[in-house]
């Protein structure tokens, strides 16, 4: 799969794609029937599949100092739309001047001469262009006009609520990881570079690794069953992790701390990927930090064997 920025300089090999256009963040089973009826437009047509979408966020360009909410880094996110089978993933720089863009300046300046697409499909409820003006009539339309075909899939559901990347931040901020799994199709991973924190855990018998949340949205305070990847491994390592102001022992700093099991060595500068797979319990303030000591030792058993029948028999 071929990345490209921008739109103002692509090659023959990345024009004439059929494109799946939107945000895709956490490219979740609602993105995935878009980016399904897209490759079904794309064999009709005998053309490549293609992804198009916003970096940044248009939500983060709108509101710089919102709370982080973003599901999934852009390398994860270029990972799974790889294995979807998307030939060409176009990143277009979502700034002032294409926040001004009239949905007609976009489809002609960015879709029609900037990325040369034959085809676009999006969600029903696509809005596109200043101020969201445009809709999926104007797109067809204008679609029309220059030789671009275009589709668009009807939002996917569990039979209470549309599947979208809102429904997946409110269970992640929860703590509700099965609802999140299922509405991803795969369990939510956070990545992370490890950073010096203050080494507390060592001196209680349970060393642990720093991670950065940086923008991601933040989950519910409390211990999860995670597993961990290291450098670009797949998360398979098994581990507890903490996440909030660790009330017994600060409770000012916000951290987001793993502990590995079994595993000896340093991690410090090297990139974990987190896969939560299950809540634990909630933060809570102990007497203490042998009480403390005594509850991550529960914690610890506890992620252990909901990680073992996660896994299954061996």
């Amino acid at each position: 799969m071929r990345v490209w920025d921008g739109y103002n300089a692509i090659e023959a090999e990345g024009r004439g794609c059929v494109i799946a256009l939107g945000n895709f963040d956490g490219v979740h089973a609602g993105h995935q029937v878009v980016i399904e009826r897209a490759r079904e437009l794309a064999e009709a047509m005998d053309a490549p599949l293609g992804v198009a979408l916003f970096q940044p966020h248009p939500r983060r360009f709108f509101a710089p100092d919102a709370p982080p909410f973003r599901i999934m880094s852009a390398g994860g996110r270029n990972a799974r739309l790889a294995a979807l089978g998307v030939s060409h993933v176009f990143q277009l720089e979502f700034n002032a001047a294409m926040a001004q863009m009239s949905p007609q300046v976009f489809v002609e300046d960015v879709l029609n001469q900037g990325l040369g697409v034959c085809g676009v499909v999006t969600g029903a409820d696509f809005h596109f262009g200043h101020r969201r003006a445009g809709t999926t009539k104007d797109l067809t339309a204008f679609g029309d006009a220059r030789g671009i075909r275009t589709d668009f899939a009807e939002l996917l559901d569990n039979g209470v609520d549309k599947i979208s990347s809102t429904r997946i931040r409110k269970a992640i901020a929860d703590g509700a990881m099965d609802a999140v799994r299922v509405l991803m199709g795969q369990s939510w991973v956070v990545e992370g570079e490890v950073a010096h924190g203050d080494k507390r855990g060592r001196t209680i018998g349970f060393p642990t690794a720093n991670v950065d949340m940086s923008d991601y949205v933040r989950p519910e305070h409390g211990v999860y069953a995670v597993r961990v990847g290291i450098d670009g491994e797949a998360a398979e390592r098994p581990a507890v992790a903490n996440f909030g102001y660790r009330p017994t022992v600060d409770g000012l700093t916000e951290r987001f701390e793993i502990h590995l099991f079994d595993f000896d060595g340093d991690l410090y500068g090297k990139t974990l990927s987190v896969a939560f797979e299950a809540f634990i319990r909630p933060e809570m303030k102990f007497d203490g930090l042998d009480a403390l000591k005594a509850q991550i030792a529960t914690d610890a058993a506890t992620a252990r064997d909901l990680l073992s029948a996660a896994a299954g028999p061996s």
